[in-house]
C-alpha cells in the first residue's frame, strides 16, 4: 500500500486528528454539539410522549361517549315483547297522522 494510493485512507483508523493549537477547541466545539444534539433529542422525545398523551387521552374520550351512546341506544329501545296495551301505533299517511289501537278496549 502505497501513500498516493486514494482509497488507502479510508475507515476509522485513518481520521485525521487536529494537532496543535487548534485540538482544544475542536474537542470543546464536539463536546458543545453533542450536549446540544442530546438536549434537543430529549426535549423532542417529551414533545413526543406528550402528543401520544394527548391522542391517548382523546381516544378515550371518544370511546367513553361511545359506550355511553350505545348505552343510551340500548336502553332507550321500547319494548315491543310486553305488549303494553296503552302503547298505541301512528304512521304518517300523506299529511296527517293516523293511530291504529287506540280504541282496542271499546271492543
Amino acid at each position: 500500500m502505497t501513500q498516493s494510493d486514494g482509497f488507502a485512507r479510508i475507515g476509522i483508523a485513518a481520521r485525521r486528528r487536529p494537532s496543535g493549537l487548534l485540538a482544544p477547541f475542536v474537542w470543546l466545539a464536539g463536546l458543545i454539539a453533542s450536549a446540544a444534539a442530546l438536549v434537543f433529542g430529549a426535549v423532542l422525545a417529551i414533545f413526543t410522549a406528550a402528543a401520544v398523551a394527548v391522542f391517548a387521552l382523546c381516544a378515550g374520550v371518544v370511546v367513553f361517549f361511545a359506550g355511553l351512546a350505545m348505552r343510551a341506544r340500548r336502553n332507550g329501545r321500547p319494548n315491543r315483547r310486553a305488549g303494553d296495551p296503552d302503547i298505541i301505533e301512528a304512521h304518517k299517511v300523506g299529511g296527517t297522522w293516523v293511530a291504529y289501537g287506540w280504541d282496542r278496549s271499546a271492543r
